[in-house]
């Protein structure tokens, strides 16, 4: 099957032959596979193996048909790779609704950051648009750390991800301690993250966040470059240079009464209030003060 989601028109292509299926298949890959146990030349369990093994169609969602007798034994099919059923006779409310589900289902899978879990790109474009659409109020917060790099170089990947770990739990925790709120948490990749709050609310998460990054973020040095406040670290010049420990630079872009009429335009303003952040050195924040101000120096909590 090949759908157009989430729009409610679908491309459906039908084999009676499992073998046809998977030329076709490989050569043209759909969004989503639906698989009846009872083909006339193989299998359908065999189907499902069969693409299955190819790693490039693992994250393929598949819908596995079958008889209400196969559905009470509950054997073989219960440890395939399949990621939802359908129990003949079927019905096609049912069939419609149970793909959609698995197709946003196996979405939001393939788009979540494989370490934060958080959702990735894609959903983070989606929900953007789908507010503005809305013509809804909202604040979104462009969020990276600074001197990460310099970080990875000294202490290696692995620190560096407990690192990235910690910012999501710091961002998450934030929003979910400002009640009875709608919001968002997004993680574009590596050191960059987006949470979506009500615009009333967000300078109070910016506060919070840099005070709870800048209170935890020392940890993850050894003593004596925390002792320090830096750390030395050689570039890839071979120099010898001293990098501040991590900070973190919010930018604050606010869509009131539609003034946004698509995402890239947030993305535009952030990326120009995230330079004027990363102007100050410690923890900051920069709020988007559009029609015709200019944007405000950074402010960052006292010490």
């Amino acid at each position: 099957m090949q759908g157009m989601w989430p729009v409610s028109v679908m491309q459906v292509s039908h084999f009676t032959r499992g073998r046809r299926a998977i030329e076709t298949l490989f050569n043209d890959p759909p969004d989503l596979l639906m698989v009846d146990g009872e083909l006339s030349d193989m299998p359908g369990l065999d189907v499902v193996s069969l693409v299955k093994s190819e790693n490039v169609y693992r994250q393929l969602p598949v819908i596995y048909v079958i008889s209400h007798e196969e559905l009470e034994s509950g054997r073989d099919w219960l440890a395939a790779e399949i990621d939802d059923f359908l129990a003949r006779p079927l019905r096609p409310a049912e069939v419609r609704a149970r793909v959609l589900l698995t197709l946003a289902r196996a979405s939001r899978s393939f788009d979540a950051n494989p370490l934060t879990r958080l959702p990735g790109n894609t959903s983070i474009i989606h929900r953007i648009q789908e507010l503005i659409d809305r013509r809804e109020d909202f604040a979104l917060v462009y969020a990276d750390l600074d001197h990460f790099k310099s970080f990875n170089d000294k202490y290696g990947f692995s620190r560096g991800d407990e690192v990235l770990m910690m910012t999501a739990r710091v961002i998450v925790n934030t929003i979910r301690s400002l009640p009875g709120i709608r919001s968002f948490v997004g993680h574009v990749g590596g050191d960059d993250f987006v949470f979506i709050v009500p615009p009333e609310v967000a300078e109070t998460a910016c506060q919070r966040l840099v005070a709870t990054f800048d209170g935890i973020v020392p940890s993850f040095y050894d003593p004596e470059d925390r002792e320090r406040g830096d750390i030395r670290s050689t570039d890839r010049e071979g120099h010898l240079r001293t990098f501040p420990l991590m900070a973190i630079s919010l930018a604050v872009v606010f869509n009131r009464d539609g003034s946004l009429k698509h995402y890239g335009e947030a993305s535009q303003i952030a990326m120009s209030l995230k330079k004027k952040a990363k102007e100050n050195p410690k923890s900051c924040y920069v709020l988007d003060q559009r029609r015709g101000d200019a944007p405000p120096p950074p402010s960052d909590l006292p010490d």
